[in-house]
This record gives structure tokens, sequence and C-alpha cells, in this order.
């Protein structure tokens, strides 16, 4: 029996399974042949012995392949409760970014500082007006920070206050805004208008702010906004900042061509006693989280960086995992030309070159998993921004999802790197900042004032 005769067969034996009227999904029937051509059967009596299995499957029910597909376990997808598919168009209220939390969706955007929606069904809660005409850090990273205990952390303008040059005055506070009314709690100005992950921080019992002035960070009551502590540090010193469990360090390094050891600190969430956790050669930058531990690179001194291109041979980015104790783990991780994306996920770093190619390296091995096209387009180095969004990772599906700024989406097998569905969401005239969340099973695309919301049908 050829090739095309046992795939012939299978299709044959898919579509006339039926059960009291119950039939197979309607694509499974391309999506075990598609497997099963990957997989290439030599014998008849093996294809066989796979027909009757799949029929048996098939039967019983089992909507995503049998029990002998070893490639990826079936991962039916599950929406939350009361979902349903729903886009909308929120102009003003979802430009700069949006968090999950629950079944709740927090944005902002140029005309309301925080804005609550339904992430079941795209319904618009309650809006906080903006100050002034919204003006501020217009990006990702200038979203809503958190939401803890009923509370959600937000930036928003200073003053409502016009200078002498007739422009509203710079500034930003940082903001407790009640989750169930959209009240503001209270309010406290940032240092600067920097709104990046290093601005706010979410710590035991606190919320640490870069507040009154650079170079200090003041731990905030959550409840009142009212000081507990503060760490400051010298001139000619910079710090970044990180939360392992709750437990604020900084990472600090003179700010010079030739910066010598990063001091790694740990501060007390309750009192803001410093103590040196370690120390690490050159300046290190901040990755992200794996658990308790912190995954650090290492900044190229200017003297040395180079604009790299594309044909440019494979490199490698020496990373360094430090745990609570100080303890250091080195690896080397193999990258090609410059990235266009990257995520830390559990232990999984997952980055998009600008050539196209997506990769997934293992903390835990200090070993590539796979490289494997990102099946959408990614803008060149020189392009003008937006950007790709920054790839999710379903841990229930086993998949990582991309999005691009023309409005394409793939998914990827998070174990293989196969790409295992495709699609697209109108991103409007004004598609700008994509960025993709995760509401459960359920995948939220945002592309500039655009919302869609979708649960994706894998092996399409």
């Amino acid at each position: 029996m050829t090739t095309e005769q046992v795939e012939q067969k299978v299709r044959e034996t898919l579509h006339a399974v039926d059960l009291d009227g119950v039939r197979a999904p309607g694509d499974l029937v391309e999506k075990v042949v598609r497997r099963r051509a990957r997989r290439r059967f030599t014998q008849v009596a093996g294809t066989a012995a796979a027909v009757a299995a799949i029929t048996v499957g098939a039967v019983l029910g089992f909507g995503g392949g049998g029990t002998g597909d070893q490639d990826r376990p079936a991962r039916p997808a599950a929406s939350p409760e009361g979902w349903q598919p729903w886009r909308t168009d929120a102009r003003g209220a979802v430009e700069r970014g949006c968090l999950v939390d629950g079944s709740a969706l927090y944005c902002a955007g140029f005309k309301y500082d925080a804005a609550k929606f339904d992430a079941n069904t795209g319904e618009r809660l309650w809006t906080l007006k903006a100050i002034g005409d919204g003006s501020g850090p217009v990006s990702v990273s200038s979203r809503p920070v958190a939401v803890r205990d009923g509370v959600l952390y937000a930036y928003r303008a200073h003053t409502a206050e016009k200078g002498p040059d007739g422009n509203y005055a710079f500034g930003t506070d940082l903001m407790a805004v009640n989750t169930d009314t959209g009240k503001v709690l209270w309010s406290v100005q940032l240092a600067s208008d920097n709104r990046d992950d290093q601005a706010v921080l979410l710590i035991d019992g606190a919320v640490l702010a870069n507040t009154p002035r650079d170079r200090t960070l003041s731990a905030v009551d959550p409840r009142t906004g009212k000081v507990k502590w503060r760490h400051s540090w010298g001139k000619g010193i910079w710090c970044d900042r990180v939360a392992l469990s709750g437990v604020p360090y900084l990472l600090c390094s003179p700010e010079t061509k030739k910066p010598g050891l990063t001091d790694v600190l740990r501060l007390d969430p309750t009192t803001g006693r410093t103590t040196k956790v370690t120390a690490l050669p050159g300046r290190q930058q901040i990755v992200g989280t794996w658990g308790d531990r912190i995954v650090l690179t290492r900044v190229p001194e200017r003297s040395s960086v180079v604009f790299e291109t594309e044909e440019q041979k494979a490199r490698t980015e020496r990373l360094t995992v430090v745990d609570s104790s100080g303890r250091q783990t080195p690896l080397s991780y193999p990258v090609r030309g410059a990235s266009a994306a990257r995520t830390l996920v559990g232990d999984r770093l997952v980055s998009v070159s600008r050539a196209g190619q997506a990769s997934s390296y293992s903390l835990t091995t200090g070993k590539t998993l796979w490289t494997a096209p990102v099946g959408i387009k990614v803008p060149d180095i020189d392009a003008a921004w937006p950007d790709l969004a920054n790839p999710v990772v379903s841990p229930h599906r086993n998949v990582v999802y991309f999005f691009g700024p023309d409005g394409a989406l793939s998914g990827l097998d998070a174990d293989t790197g196969e790409r295992i569905w495709r699609g697209h969401v109108d991103a409007g005239k004004h598609g700008a900042m994509p960025q993709a969340l995760l509401h459960g099973d359920v995948l939220i695309a945002r592309s500039g004032s655009r919302l869609v919301s979708l649960l994706p049908s894998l092996g399409d």
C-alpha cells in the first residue's frame, strides 16, 4: 500500500466513524493525516494497527490524536467559565498596554490612565480619566504595574497644570486604584518619567518605588501610600532591581566605561536592611527571574559593542543564574544576529531573531532545545516602531504564541518548535505596539487600540 493510499484510508476511516450520530471533530482528519505524514509508517501491519487505534480513539472522543501520538500530547482548549470570543476598539484606553488578573483586564491609554474590562466578554467596566493631556511614555512598559489584594497599581501624569511654555509639566505618579470602583486611593510622585519595570516593584508588605528622587527607593504602605523605609545609594552608581518571592534585590555597578564588579544586594522587605549576597564581573543586566533565581547577562563594554547583521556567525551570550544564597551558575546561550524579542518563562528562554528564527533555550540543561521559523514577518532592525510582541507561553497547551505588528499570529509547539497554529487579527490603520496576553487558554491580542480575544484551534 502506497503512502497516498494509507492517508486516504485514514481519512475514510475517520469520516466513517459515527457513534449515536456524533462524528469525530472536523479538524481531526487532516490533523491525524499531517501527523502521520511526519511519521511515515512503512509496514502494512503497522498501518493497519494505526488505523484501528485511530478508529477507537475517535469513537471514544480523543479529539487531539490517539495514544500512539508521542510527538505532542493532546491538550484540548479549555476556555474560562463565561468566556466568549470578542473584539473591541477601545481608543484612548489601551494603547499603553494591559495586564490580565483573574477574569479582569486592566489597561492604560491616552485618554484614560486606567481602564478595567471583563476578560470574558470585553465589556468595559470602568475608566479613570487621564490627568492633563494624557501625555507620557508610550510603550508596553508603561502599562499598569500589577494587581494585589483588590488594588491596581498604575501610572499617571503628576499634574494637569501647564508650564510657562503652555505645555503640561512633566512628572509621573504611582497611584493605587480600587479594582471594584476605579477610585484612586493614594498616589506618590516618582523621581522621573521612567515607567519601566525598574520604577515599581511589589514586595512583601509594600510597594517599592523610585521616589522621591533618583538613586532612592521607598517602601510604600499599600494601604495608605505612607513611606515605611528608604534605601539610597551614591552618585556614580546605578542599581537595577528585581524581586524574588517578595524580597527585593539590587544589582549595583559604577556608571563607568569599565564598571568592574556588579554587587548583588538583598534588602529586608520589612526594614530595608541591606545584605551583600555576591558580586559578578562587569555590568550585569537582568534577563528575568526563574523561581528563586535571577537570570543575568553581562552588558558589553561600550568600546566593544558591535552592530551585528544576520549574516554574521553565531556568537555566545554569557548568562549567569544567581540564587537567593548568592550561588552562581554560568551558562552559554548561543545566538545569531540581532534579537527582535525574547521572554523568560520558567526555565525556558524563548527568543526571535531578526532573520525570523525562533529558539528555545533551557536554563536547566544549558542547551538549545530547538530552532525553527517563527511563522510571522519580523520587522527589519532599522524599521520604525512598532516591533514584535514579547512571546507568551501557554503552559496547559504547551504552545508559544508570537504576534506581529501586521496582525499575524503564530503558535509553535513549546517542546519541538513545530508550527501548529497560525492566525491573523485586523490590526487596523493605527496598529502599533502589539501585545499578546493569556487568559487561561484564551489568547488576547492587542494592537494599538484594538483588542481581540480568541481560542486558537491547534493543528490548523
